[in-house]
């Protein structure tokens, strides 16, 4: 999956779009759906999920698949969220927010209608701002985001700590991958003692094959006359559309609309 989001990167129909325009409208985005209500935070992730998907020429099944992250993330938090306890002294003190409960001893454990909004609320605001980063993941090239980045100022300590982050999490992955399947192939995983034996025994080595990866990073960039700046390439074979500039300018002034008006009333 990380490879394949990463060729993406560099074969989708949107690929000679201006990384600053496509940044640019991910970002708006992004700061209406922290200041919008749910239902604008909806539309903006159905908007940037057609562009994502119909503009950019980015397979569904992959896009859903990175969409199912974050929910699955979302659901685990939720009981955490939606699901309360009082004692029975404060039982009067939540009749309106107790959709359903049970007692169990000294304590009434019961479903909160303001803990399943607040569990709505952030899950349309998390769908929203994760759409507008999987836009910006899987259209534009990490090198040529860097490059953009660097463009408008953002100070090159910074870019060059992502792109380390960026190369190890390939590492990381790749490694942890290896090693599964070499547990796997020896029956590692056969029984649930097992499993936790393969499984400390993984992060151990996982732990230590980064540190050996890092290392040999470290003696090739040394060896190379690192001067502590890393330069990476990017095509400058890019066009401005006018087209999906007034499209994303009025999308957005739709949308501010939209939010303007649930407002007021």
């Amino acid at each position: 999956m990380n490879i394949q989001i990463d060729t993406l990167a560099y074969t989708n129909k949107l690929r000679r779009l201006a990384p600053g325009q496509k940044l640019l409208f991910a970002i708006a985005l992004l700061i209406i759906s922290n200041f919008a209500h749910p239902p604008v935070q909806i539309l903006i992730a159905l908007w940037v999920s057609i562009w994502t998907i119909f503009y950019a020429g980015i397979p569904t099944k992959i896009y859903l698949k990175l969409v199912y992250i974050p929910i699955l993330f979302w659901l685990t938090s939720l009981p955490a969220l939606v699901i309360n306890g009082v004692t029975i002294n404060y039982l009067n003190t939540i009749q309106n927010d107790v959709i359903n409960g049970v007692n169990i001893g000294d304590y009434y454990f019961y479903i909160s209608r303001h803990g399943i909004e607040q569990g709505w609320s952030i899950f349309t605001r998390a769908i929203a701002a994760i759409s507008c980063f999987y836009f910006v993941m899987l259209t534009i090239p990490f090198a040529d985001l860097l490059k953009t980045l660097r463009r408008i100022g953002l100070p090159i300590l910074i870019t060059d700590l992502l792109l380390l982050m960026y190369r190890f999490i390939f590492v990381l992955l790749n490694t942890a991958s290896e090693l599964w399947v070499a547990q796997q192939s020896r029956s590692g995983y056969r029984t649930f003692s097992l499993s936790m034996k393969s499984l400390s025994l993984l992060i151990g080595q996982l732990l230590q094959r980064t540190i050996e990866k890092y290392h040999q990073v470290y003696l090739s960039l040394e060896s190379r006359g690192f001067n502590g700046e890393f330069q990476v390439w990017h095509s400058q074979n890019y066009y401005l559309s006018t087209r999906y500039a007034m499209e994303a300018i009025l999308g957005c002034l739709i949308l501010i609309e939209l939010e303007w008006k649930r407002y007021l009333f």
